[in-house]
């Protein structure tokens, strides 16, 4: 058998599905004894480089509407509570009730300010965080 180059052997792996793949590593892992871990990159912050914590937190891709306050209009606070989330009128009455709560997790920045604004529309006073 002739000896595949690297460009063809991406070829062959192009055209298989997700699972003939998932097969294929599996029984990569099992004929050579490996496991085929996705490698996760390690930064080490030496002495000096303290910026790094603030770089992060500045590429967060997920974010947490809270409710802080229902305000006046409780009523209307709860319909969009309930238009944001699957929870029945008791649960999101409960929530509004309760807050300051989080109303929707780890969202999308542009879901978590189009539910902010929804929010104080509402008369609701909101974090995002």
């Amino acid at each position: 058998m002739a000896k595949l180059t690297q460009d063809e052997l991406l070829a062959q792996f192009e055209e298989m599905t997700l699972i003939e793949l998932s097969e294929f590593v599996k029984a990569f892992e099992d004929k050579f004894d490996v496991t085929a871990a996705a490698a996760a990159p390690v930064m080490v912050a030496g002495p000096g480089q303290g910026g790094g914590a603030a770089e992060a937190e500045e590429e967060k891709d997920e974010f947490d509407v809270i409710l802080t306050g229902a305000g006046d209009k409780k009523i209307q606070v709860i319909k969009v509570v309930r238009e944001l989330t699957s929870l029945g009128l008791k649960e999101a009455k409960d929530l509004v009730d309760g807050a300051p709560k989080p109303v929707l997790e780890k969202v999308a920045k542009d879901a978590a300010e189009k539910a902010a604004e929804s929010l104080k529309g509402a008369g609701a006073s909101v974090e995002v965080k």
